[in-house]
């Protein structure tokens, strides 16, 4: 019995909560929407970065052959080169590895991690929503319920 508890959450009416519950509840919706917002952040980054790789593939172009270019070693080390090879591209797969490409595999690659990316950010954004939603509901009622709590004591005490 416990595992068929577990796989269907016990539904809970938020209004029913006293206010030290709902301080609870506002506090782990405020701690997912930060955790959802971080990862849109860095979902957001990885997107541009990919963006930036497919202009990258796209300056390798006949009128750029031979000409002096810097190249990445690391992010903050570049050293000097020559773009020779204009059919051809290294791209890196993640993890280390990377993988000669042509121009055209390389934009299909990176225009399908864009795509990817996009998709989850969609996701993400309506699931943010909805927190927010959910957030703005809580506090709603905790505001309504400090509202009657001082006329509730007001009436005991009186």
């Amino acid at each position: 019995m416990a595992s068929t508890s577990s796989a269907q959450p016990q539904q809970i009416n938020v209004a029913d909560l006293d206010l030290p519950q709902l301080a609870d509840v506002r506090r782990q919706l405020e701690e997912e929407l930060t955790h959802l917002s971080n990862s849109f952040a860095q979902l957001r980054q990885a997107q541009a970065k990919f963006s930036a790789c497919m202009d990258n593939v796209k300056q390798v172009k006949p009128e750029n052959k031979d000409k002096t270019i810097l190249v990445p070693l690391t992010n903050s080390l570049y050293v000097p080169g020559k773009l020779c090879d204009l059919e051809n591209v290294i791209v890196d797969v993640g993890t280390g590895y990377y993988v000669k490409k042509s121009r055209a595999q390389a934009l299909k690659h990176y225009d399908s991690k864009v795509d990817y990316i996009k998709t989850n950010l969609e996701a993400l954004q309506e699931t943010i929503g909805k927190k927010q939603d959910n957030m703005n509901y809580v506090v709603n009622i905790m505001q309504v319920k400090l509202q009657e709590q001082p006329a509730g004591k007001g009436a005991k005490s009186g």
